[in-house]
């Protein structure tokens, strides 16, 4: 990987951000629904944003 600006790295950190602050929304909102499918949903929508910042945070090593 090529060396990145300090702009490009503060957009990635952003980026990073983000999608952590998406996770823990998605999950929070899962841990107050009652009903399982919304629920469910929630947590798939909290997972994916997992599976988006582990990959952006890979592409940094």
């Amino acid at each position: 990987m090529t060396d990145l600006s300090e702009k490009e790295l503060s957009s990635i950190q952003d980026i990073l951000t983000q999608e952590e602050l998406l996770i823990k929304k998605f999950k929070n909102l899962s841990s107050q629904c009652k009903d399982e499918e919304i629920k469910d949903k929630l947590m798939s929508i909290s997972d994916r944003h997992q599976k988006h910042f582990n990959s952006i945070y890979a592409q940094l090593r």
